[in-house]
């Protein structure tokens, strides 16, 4: 097959669903001889943060000098973007080559992600990674990613998500998350919500897993000079991490906690690497500006909590008028996820990226305008683009934001980019 025909098949695997479970992963590893036994791992899960959260793990750890594989999804612009080791992309041969295989092995109904995620274990193994970091793509107890049994298990704030499978309250969505906990492993956690960490304490306890809150038994804090890591055993000063947004100092803190507690099975983290780690990071379309005169800043802010932030972030932000180019999926609520962004917004472009899931422009329009806000439908997300930047001054900010889909083809454009619609 070439690489297209390759995607193609992969992409197609979209018409099976989202069907949590372990058993058909468990089963199609098993039949490819188990290559996640041959690798350490550590989990990372959450609703906001999972993603960062990883790649600071990653970049600390390929900071020490290690062979670090990163698993994450979705992908913004590129399919190879989930599977990466030491910051180099899966090559689309490998891609294909290992599809193939795979093909062979998997049985009727298997899933994307279910396919991905035995795709990226196989090329970790082959690669022989020293350390793969495997962000789950939702949920945790009956992700695919909870197939192997991990070094350390990571878990960012938690919030409503995904209710239809999940939960519908914190406490549900909570013990999902904390399903990838591990007899005597230790856990590091983020979250703040007391209804989450009760949960997850609960579940530490009855596997006999110590706990590390940020917090409690480490803390990141911002003072005039950056940010401030207190931890275990490690204290760190003057921090500047590679990834823009204050909110970026729980991610940050939450691993170099995690980097400190490998120390402890046998990778060597010295401080200085650790600090490098923090400071070199990087990671796509979050808080991401391109350009100049006018800026464009791309952050998914996919979910209530995640705009929050991102409209406390723009307060500190110089900047004239803001405009917004909005963006979301059919299923989400327009009014909870841009209710703190509508109201420092002076323009709004409704787009819909290119995905059958996608809100139309139109609709939310519509649905924009109820809010009271000014608001222009622009169709596609090329063409909100244009329209922003006709309409820009040279001091004016404009933000794309809403799902991390329309924020992966703004950025494919800007760039330009080939753009690879499906998520899985």
């Amino acid at each position: 097959m070439t690489y297209q025909e390759t995607l193609a098949y992969i992409y197609g695997l979209g018409r099976f669903g989202i069907k949590p479970g372990l058993e058909r992963i468990n089963a199609l590893l098993a039949d490819i001889g188990n290559p996640q036994e041959r690798v350490m791992s550590v989990h990372v899960v959450g609703t906001n943060g999972k993603g960062s959260t990883s790649a600071f793990i990653a970049s600390i750890m390929e900071s020490a000098g290690y062979r670090v594989g990163l698993f994450t999804s979705p992908h913004l612009v590129r399919f190879t973007e989930r599977i990466r080791i030491s910051g180099e992309e899966i090559t689309t041969d490998d891609v294909t080559r290992i599809t193939q295989q795979l093909m062979d092995a998997a049985s009727p109904g298997t899933t994307f992600f279910e396919l991905v995620t035995a795709m990226a274990w196989i090329y970790f193994a082959e690669q022989e990674v020293e350390l793969a970091i495997m962000e789950a793509g939702m949920g945790g107890r009956l992700d695919a990613t909870n197939s192997s049994a991990g070094l350390l298990s990571v878990i960012t704030p938690i919030s409503m998500e995904h209710c239809e499978y999940l939960g519908y309250s914190l406490k549900e969505i909570a013990y999902e998350k904390a399903g990838i906990i591990k007899k005597g492993r230790p856990v590091v956690t983020s979250t703040c919500s007391l209804e989450a960490l009760e949960v997850i304490q609960s579940e530490c306890e009855r596997f006999s897993s110590p706990l590390y809150r940020f917090g409690k038994e480490f803390w990141g804090t911002w003072e005039d000079e950056g940010l401030s890591y207190t931890g275990i055993n490690t204290c760190l000063r003057r921090l500047s991490p590679g990834m823009a947004g204050r909110y970026q100092g729980i991610n940050a803190a939450t691993a170099l906690a995690s980097a400190e507690l490998l120390g402890n099975t046998g990778f060597r983290v010295q401080t200085s690497t650790m600090r490098r780690g923090i400071e070199v990071s990087s990671w796509p379309g979050r808080m991401e500006i391109i350009g100049e005169a006018p800026r464009i800043l791309l952050d998914g802010a996919h979910n209530p909590a995640a705009s929050l932030v991102l409209a406390e972030e723009l307060s500190a932000i110089h900047r004239g008028r803001l405009l917004l180019i909005a963006g979301i999926m059919a299923d989400k609520d327009v009014e909870d996820i841009f209710r703190p962004l509508f109201p420092m917004s002076d323009l709004v472009f409704t787009v819909a990226p290119s995905l059958e899931r996608a809100m139309d422009s139109e609709r939310l329009a519509a649905l924009c305008r109820l809010s009271g806000v000014k608001c222009i439908n622009s169709g596609t997300v090329a063409e909100g683009l244009e329209r922003a930047k006709k309409e820009a001054r040279p001091e004016d900010l404009i933000l794309v934001s809403g799902s991390l889909f329309t924020v992966g083809e703004a950025r494919a454009i800007l760039c330009g980019e080939r753009f690879e619609p499906f998520r899985g």
